[in-house]
């Protein structure tokens, strides 16, 4: 699948905002701790995306109703699902020069049914021909998601006969409408009545 950019500057896959606030004290002390010891991009990036991948919760398999969806605080509190941890890996490398877009899946449940939009990063190493998708959501049972930049390794291949849909474009924020659902959210069982089932 070729990915595309919704914005064809590469500054904005690294710019800051109130989502992905790689300026905040909590993102640059966690940057501080993964870039000891590593030398070189590649280093960094699977260091970074092997931490939100399994130090921070999804809180779907945790039972944590908490939402979370700013960068910082999603490394703050240790918990968020699939957008929220999207979030804090973009910061994550953001923080550190590396071009981090967010993008998207169509998913269901096993037999096609409760569509939701899912969400993962594309990243742009020195030296790769373009860009790679990474999914920092949290592995188990099932799941084996793992940082490659050989050929992907995502928590899941989308399965058209059941309309799922891996979406191309690569976006330099997240997109309004999962923004919009997870900070009107109270928790996450009402996140996940408000999540988009498509884009």
């Amino acid at each position: 699948m070729e990915l595309m950019q919704h914005t064809p500057e590469i500054s904005a896959y690294l710019a800051a905002d109130a989502v992905i606030d790689h300026g905040h004290p909590c993102v640059r002390e966690t940057v501080a701790m993964l870039r000891a010891d590593r030398i070189g991009a590649y280093s960094y990036a699977k260091a970074a995306y092997e931490f939100v991948r399994d130090t921070i919760a999804h809180s779907a398999d945790s039972g944590d109703m908490r939402v979370t969806w700013r960068a910082s605080d999603v490394l703050a509190q240790g918990t968020g699902i699939c957008h929220a941890k999207s979030h804090a890996l973009a910061a994550l490398l953001r923080a550190e020069g590396i071009p981090t877009a967010l993008c998207y899946q169509r998913l269901t449940d096993d037999d096609g049914s409760r569509p939701m939009v899912h969400g993962l990063v594309a990243i742009r190493l020195p030296g790769m021909p373009g860009w790679l998708r990474q999914d920092p959501r949290g592995n188990k049972p099932g799941v084996d998601a793992r940082f490659s930049l050989a050929e992907e390794r995502l928590a899941w291949r989308v399965r058209p006969e059941f309309n799922e849909v891996d979406y191309p474009i690569l976006f330099a924020e997240p997109h309004a409408a999962v923004l919009a659902a997870l900070r009107a959210a109270p928790d996450r069982p009402a996140l996940w009545r408000m999540l988009p089932t498509h884009i």
